[in-house]
């Protein structure tokens, strides 16, 4: 990692800086990766297919190296604006990150997006035999070519709606916590936060992104699986209480401005 070349890059204004700060890290999905720092940084220290993959000696290699340079660069930039980070207490520092953590974990809505995941888990074991049925009835109407019929698009839409639940089903307790964390930390200067979108708010918004588009697909795999309905609306109601409970404890979540994500026209792009 060539740390002069980052510190460049960071005043590229090709790049919006805090991008990848409140996103939902689905890259593939995303149409901003071009105006992402983070994105770009990622793909080339990770060029390489076996750096990768997780089971590979090489990926915790290199994600060594990077998190080494990352340490380096954190302690350069302390030294510029003149913080001593050995002064920091180490051990308190981290006994109270723990406890914030702890006090985190037991937030009713905190509670629920664990339940989630474990809901969206247990759907998914049922529904594998069900899943596989549905799959040889699509391949069947195909090959029966009906009219007005599309089990291509049927097929497409079910695989679309699980990689949503799939992709959002830990992200949304993840979040929460960083949430919940966070508001622990604002705290303790409120003044300071007053001046400034607090990290909470942006933090549960990317949560609520992820229960809103996971109530959508829920919602479109009811479609496909009428005799899964008492289930299906049991998740549901589930993540509409989550939902509220969110809104409730971040009132200003929903009106936090996302850099580039929900302003992308100010930096020259269209909706995203």
């Amino acid at each position: 990692m060539d740390r002069n070349r980052i510190k460049k890059l960071a005043g590229d204004p090709r790049f919006i800086s805090g991008i990848h700060n409140y996103c939902d890290r689905w890259c593939e999905r995303c149409p901003l990766t071009h105006r992402c720092l983070n994105y770009l940084l990622s793909e080339e220290e990770f060029a390489d297919p076996e750096t990768r993959d997780l089971e590979n000696e090489k990926f915790w290699e290199k994600l060594g190296e990077v998190l080494s340079d990352t340490v380096e660069m954190l302690h350069e930039m302390a030294e510029e604006a003149g913080i001593d980070l050995d002064a920091v207490d180490a051990t308190e520092s981290l006994k109270e990150r723990k406890n914030r953590r702890k006090i985190a974990e037991n937030r009713p809505a905190v509670r629920s997006a664990r339940a989630y995941g474990k809901m969206v888990n247990q759907w998914f074991d049922m529904a594998n035999i069900l899943l596989k049925e549905k799959e040889t009835e699509l391949l069947e109407k195909a090959r029966l070519e009906l009219p007005n019929i599309d089990p291509a698009g049927e097929a497409a839409d079910i695989t679309d709606a699980t990689e949503i639940i799939r992709w959002y089903q830990y992200q949304i307790y993840v979040k929460l916590m960083r949430a919940f964390q966070g508001k622990e930390d604002e705290a303790e200067d409120p003044e300071f936060w007053k001046e400034f979108p607090k990290d909470s708010d942006g933090s549960a918004k990317v949560s609520l992104i992820g229960i809103d588009r996971s109530i959508a697909a829920w919602d479109r795999l009811r479609g496909h699986f009428p005799e899964q309905e008492s289930e299906l609306l049991n998740i549901l109601r589930h993540l509409d209480r989550l939902r509220k409970k969110v809104e409730k404890e971040f009132p200003e979540a929903r009106s936090f401005i996302r850099p580039g994500l929900d302003n992308p026209e100010e930096y020259g792009e269209g909706e995203a």
